[in-house]
């Protein structure tokens, strides 16, 4: 045991965060959704942060803006891996011939989120929901017994 603990201390492992491959069969595009909504918020914060001050307010207003951007960033990355452990581990064949237009769904909504992270747009941030919900009441529809 004392080695296992001296190696570790030696050559530290990186942390690998995913989605089980087993499959565990949990499932839920709730992270998706509440991604996409942050998404959203932070673009509507951002477009409410002042535009003027004094030196110490615009330079909080900086720091504001630079957290708001990290958030929607790190948002758009959690929606889009979220996305694509359905897309690739939950749906089946099955569901595909149920719902032939499923790929088209995702594809867009992966998009919508590299959109989302490159602009500042609350259309785009709308679109993105809304499309993340369709793909969410798709999955609720296949757990229908």
């Amino acid at each position: 045991m004392r080695l296992s603990y001296l190696l570790l201390k030696l050559i530290p492992a990186d942390y690998a965060y995913a989605h089980c491959d087993i499959p565990c069969g949990i499932y839920d595009p709730k992270a998706a959704q509440t991604a996409a909504k942050t998404i959203l918020k932070m673009v509507q914060k951002i477009k409410e942060l002042p535009t003027g001050g004094t030196p110490e307010e615009i330079l909080q207003t900086r720091n504001s803006f630079v957290r708001m951007v990290l958030v929607k960033e790190e948002h758009g990355r959690i929606c889009k891996n979220e996305l694509s452990i359905l897309w690739a581990d939950y749906f089946k064949e099955e569901h595909l011939e149920k719902f032939p237009d499923l790929h088209t769904k995702f594809w867009k909504a992966l998009k919508l989120v590299s959109k989302n992270k490159q602009a500042i747009d609350e259309e785009l941030a709308q679109e993105l929901i809304k499309s993340v919900d369709e793909i969410a009441d798709i999955f609720h529809k296949t757990q229908a017994k």
